[in-house]
């Protein structure tokens, strides 16, 4: 049995009150919070207790490739820098990668992402090690160099594999993208997921050059051509999704897709013009925000990223009023995606939440929302619990010096310098 941790001194939509969880669960919320005898307990002084982050769109293991082939367009930075160093990554450098990846991430209030990435066991023992939660995939890609593991007739083992993991993890699938796998490819995966009921985690319509191409090739927009596939459904989640027209968020309303929007890395990559979100909220679609891989963001804190998509889509629709700040707060805790298992703050959830210090100088006098959306950095995050056990506590977290110098060691194995 879990110890038991009781919570209080905490600011609960501004009132006083605690949390109290047993065996992972949220029991008790609000005011009249007490410890019983037994229980591990936290006086949070004053700290604000939220819901944590979600992070839609990671290929974790990448932290190792920060700073790695900057400032180049997306296919050039592909395929000079990052798929030449993936060739070189053994599941070691993936384990102590995707560690490092869960510090940063802790450390800046996200406890649950979608991963796709080599080696989807090793991320799958990092996350369970790390106490974190996340939905795992093994991508699947033909590309040079593209290891056994990652080509599509091992899809199904990699996702069994998955599958024998701890409760924290939830196995996927990662096909690539429409312009790294063939007709054939995709109608596999579709199959998969049909079959063990798992998510589909994939890049779409990310650049013009991408929809164009599946154009020219099959004279329809990329929507289309994967619903064909049986592709486009409730289990499937889209990343980036820059270059989509009206039907096309027609249609993925309507089949219950979700779309994930990675504002730094596409403005860092100039992959194109902003995301469609007002187009893609009035068509009723799901929506969340993902970083992308450390390598092409560089920075996992989805507080620095959910004031850049905030700003970036009032001043495309020319509308300081779209994306307001409460708003952006439940995006970012994915709580306008249901799909991707969000942790709503109430009795009877999972006992995973933040405590907030807002009382730093740069957040000073502003409300949670504002402050949080238009202030903060990570830095605002103190303590981090999820499924009731503190991964955090005054910004501590246990074995952080270990998985620095791992992850330092794994870095210089896989980058080339010239």
């Amino acid at each position: 049995m879990m110890q038991p941790l009781t919570i209080t001194g905490a600011l609960i939509d501004g009132a006083s009150g605690g949390v109290r969880c047993v065996d992972g669960v949220i029991t008790q919320l609000g005011d009249g919070v007490l410890a019983l005898p037994g229980d591990e307990q936290i006086d949070a002084g004053g700290l604000s207790l939220i819901a944590p982050l979600v992070n839609g769109h990671t290929h974790a293991a990448m932290t190792l490739l920060r700073g790695y082939g900057d400032d180049l367009a997306l296919m050039e930075w592909l395929e000079t820098r990052i798929w030449p160093a993936e060739s070189r990554l053994t599941p070691e450098n993936v384990y102590w990668g995707t560690r490092l990846a869960a510090l940063e991430m802790i450390r800046s209030g996200t406890l649950r992402f979608w991963d796709m990435y080599f080696d989807s066991t090793e991320v799958a023992r990092a996350v369970s090690d790390s106490g974190m939660r996340a939905c795992v995939s093994q991508v699947v890609i033909n590309a040079p160099g593209t290891p056994a593991t990652a080509k599509p007739e091992a899809a199904e083992d990699g996702l069994l594999a998955l599958m024998e993991s701890t409760d924290l993890v939830t196995p996927a699938l990662g096909p690539h993208s429409i312009y790294t796998l063939s007709r054939e490819d995709l109608e596999h995966i579709s199959a998969l997921s049909a079959k063990h009921n798992v998510a589909i985690h994939m890049h779409l319509s990310e650049t013009a050059g991408e929809v164009a191409n599946c154009i020219d090739q099959n004279k329809v927009r990329p929507v289309h051509y994967l619903d064909a596939l049986g592709l486009v459904n409730e289990r499937s989640v889209f990343a980036h999704s820059i270059f989509l027209d009206e039907t096309e968020l027609a249609v993925i309303s309507e089949r219950g897709a979700t779309l994930v929007t990675c504002p730094a890395s596409n403005m860092k990559l100039a992959s194109g013009g902003p995301f469609r979100y007002s187009d893609a909220r009035r068509h009723g679609c799901s929506v969340c925000i993902g970083t992308d891989g450390a390598s092409s963001n560089n920075s996992l804190d989805l507080f620095q990223d959910i004031k850049l998509l905030s700003l970036l889509q009032k001043h495309s629709d020319g509308d300081p009023s779209v994306l307001p700040a409460r708003e952006a707060l439940s995006l970012a805790s994915g709580a306008l995606a249901p799909q991707l298992g969000a942790t709503p703050l109430a009795v009877g959830e999972q006992a995973d939440f933040l405590l907030i210090d807002l009382d730093s100088i740069e957040l000073t006098p502003a409300p949670l929302a504002e402050a949080l959306i238009y202030s903060a950095t990570g830095s605002c995050v103190d303590t981090a619990v999820v499924a009731g056990r503190v991964l955090m506590r005054a910004r501590m977290i246990d074995g952080a010096d270990e998985v620095l110098a791992k992850a330092r060691e794994a870095a210089k194995s896989v980058r080339i310098t010239n």
